[in-house]
């Protein structure tokens, strides 16, 4: 039902947990089936994440899918992971999405660029100054 690499980020996620001091922490949930993410950022001051954790519950495409944006997001800047859409979320899941799901596999992008909208609003200085 699930690929390989959906099940592996779900059974062993990588970057679950809790930062210490970061930058910025948002949580969305998903009340059509309940999932949950829970990002938080370490952010430097040239706009690069330096570190990136999450916590959730829900499914396991939900769940993989914040671990896969948690993994590619370490060492980006902030303008680019803000320009990562919805396709990208699909190409790192491997499997087609039907409409159902499509809320599930999204849920930590939404969270994510929720959490850059917070960033901006809290610290401007770090996201119009990232470097491209």
């Amino acid at each position: 039902m699930y690929a390989e690499n959906i099940l592996d980020h779900y059974k062993n996620p990588r970057n679950k947990g809790v930062l210490e001091n970061p930058s910025v922490t948002h949580e969305e949930f998903n009340p059509l089936c309940g999932d949950r993410i829970r990002l938080q950022l370490k952010v430097d001051a040239q706009g690069t994440i330096v570190c990136a954790r999450f916590l959730g519950t829900g499914c396991a495409i939900s769940q993989a899918s914040a671990s896969m944006l948690v993994e590619q997001a370490e060492g980006k800047t902030l303008k680019e992971v803000r320009a990562w859409s919805k396709e990208d979320v699909l190409d790192w899941l491997g499997i087609p999405i039907g409409p159902v799901r499509l809320k599930c596999a999204l849920l930590a992008l939404d969270t994510l660029k929720n959490a850059l909208e917070i960033l901006n609003k809290m610290n401007p200085s770090v996201v119009q100054g990232a470097r491209p």
